[in-house]
């Protein structure tokens, strides 16, 4: 597919991914108020931040395939619709399960959503510079999102109340809609009903099932602890979903979600590379949130506000990055991008002290969002690139779920370097705290370092190289 309105429609992904985004970090900042507000009713305050990742990671392989069998128009479509809808319920809820309720459908929407916007970018726009500068948009949305979400819920939550941090989503998303059905030409050729039938209902169930599980007990362990019986049991039944899972997708050729795919080494590294990006990059701002609040007591606003200069930096990041990649090529874009954010982190790490001025910090956060934001534009288009148009949406899925249960892991890993010595003493021993906080983001720093050794697995042709027509790529991504 090509769009008529090239343009308008980079715009229109980027909202899409905006949206995904600013739904992990918007609800933070109001989770105080909305346990007043609902009268402690809810269970554990942390999954009304917790269900939608959790939703998120466990539906995004169906997304990935539905994406597929049904078109991307459709499923983009119906993931902004899913998000509307519960975003408006999430906000009318006057009791806990309601609330949860919205923020599990909307996981549903954005698992249904990211892997059409991917699907999307990679089949609409020609490869190279065009594709590029289109990632690029796409990435500052998605890097800036997570920030403006801590910003837009710390402003939301004071001015309007903690509903506010829902109701923001309906406009966007009821106008995301409409520019859709208009810029988004239906594909020529849809998919038959003999290629539906291959939408597997046994291998679907087990691994959305599986998958939801283990990132369950992976959020569930870091909040109550790993050795309880409600994350042993989920984690073992998740595990053994999965592996009844991959013996599914061995019977035959009828498969679902083709492992075969992971035979092609760009979306075999790029798998792993999404899966330590998020657990590294992905795990900073939990920690500076920490220290903005506990150490220097900054409230929702200022927390929000401290987080500019990062965002700045991820915004400027992507369009250095699509100049680098064309210019340079793909996997020297992406070392760069990783070494420059761990020298960020680094800087921020050494920093970290309990009498440090905001400004001492500002080198370390600007060069963080710069490395944050450029790989987080490249590594899934190298992934996806050279993958047939009939499975992007499966690929999509796969790292993007490898993406989710990459920062669970990292951000309980981290946590628990973070409170290695310090268990009793975090409010009370602020240096203690400071120095927990120090080490999980040197450790992150390390990991990044790790992730750009890996990058050279990506295959990637000189600047100018004539990438293969759709068509002629084997399904295998080779």
């Amino acid at each position: 597919m090509r769009f008529r309105r090239p343009g308008l429609t980079t715009a229109l992904l980027a909202v899409a991914q905006l949206i995904i985004s600013v739904d992990y970090n918007i609800v933070y900042m109001a989770v105080p108020q909305i346990g007043a507000g609902l009268g402690s009713s809810l269970p554990t305050s942390h999954w009304v931040l917790s269900a939608y990742a959790v939703a998120f990671g466990g539906f995004l392989l169906l997304g990935g395939r539905a994406c597929d069998l049904f078109g991307p128009r459709r499923m983009f479509v119906l993931g902004l619709v899913l998000h509307a809808v519960s975003s408006l319920l999430g906000g009318l809820a006057t009791a806990a399960g309601p609330l949860l309720a919205a923020r599990v459908v909307q996981g549903l929407g954005a698992a249904l959503l990211f892997p059409a916007t991917l699907t999307l970018l990679s089949s609409g726009f020609a490869p190279g510079r065009e594709r590029n500068r289109a990632f690029a948009v796409w990435g500052t949305a998605g890097g800036a999102g997570l920030i403006l979400g801590l910003l837009l819920g710390g402003v939301l939550t004071q001015t309007f109340g903690w509903p506010a941090v829902f109701y923001v989503n309906v406009p966007l998303a009821a106008v995301a809609v409409v520019l859709a059905l208009l810029l988004i030409t239906p594909v020529a050729t849809p998919p038959t009903r003999a290629a539906r039938a291959r939408f597997d209902v046994s291998g679907m169930l087990t691994a959305t099932a599986g998958i939801t599980l283990v990132v369950f007990s992976l959020v569930q362990g870091a909040e109550s602890g790993w050795l309880t019986p409600v994350v042993l049991g989920a984690a073992a039944v998740g595990l053994v979903l999965l592996w009844a899972f991959v013996r599914i997708q061995r019977r035959g050729n009828r498969s679902s979600h083709p492992l075969r795919l992971l035979g092609g080494r760009d979306l075999r590294t790029g798998v792993l590379v999404t899966f330590l990006y998020m657990g590294t990059f992905g795990t900073p701002l939990y920690f500076l949130t920490t220290y903005f609040q506990t150490v220097h007591r900054y409230g929702a606003l200022r927390t929000g506000l401290a987080f500019l200069v990062p965002m700045a930096g991820s915004v400027a990041g992507p369009h250095i990055a699509s100049r680098l990649a064309s210019s340079r090529g793909t996997r020297t874009a992406m070392v760069s991008s990783l070494l420059v954010g761990g020298i960020g982190v680094v800087l921020i790490g050494r920093t970290l002290g309990t009498g440090t001025p905001y400004t001492a910090l500002i080198l370390g956060l600007l060069l963080m969002g710069v490395g944050q934001g450029a790989a987080y534009t490249l590594m899934f288009g190298a992934a996806t690139s050279r993958i047939a148009s009939r499975d992007r949406g499966i690929a999509a899925g796969m790292t993007s779920t490898a993406q989710q249960i990459g920062g669970a892991v990292g951000l309980a890993v981290l946590v628990a370097v973070a409170n290695f010595g310090t268990q009793g003493m975090a409010g009370t021993n602020l240096a203690a705290t400071t120095s927990g906080l120090r080490v999980a983001l040197l450790t992150a720093a390390v990991g990044i370092a790790a992730t750009a050794l890996i990058v050279p697995g990506f295959s990637d042709p000189q600047p100018g190289w004539r990438v293969v027509r759709d068509a002629g790529v084997r399904g295998d991504g080779r």
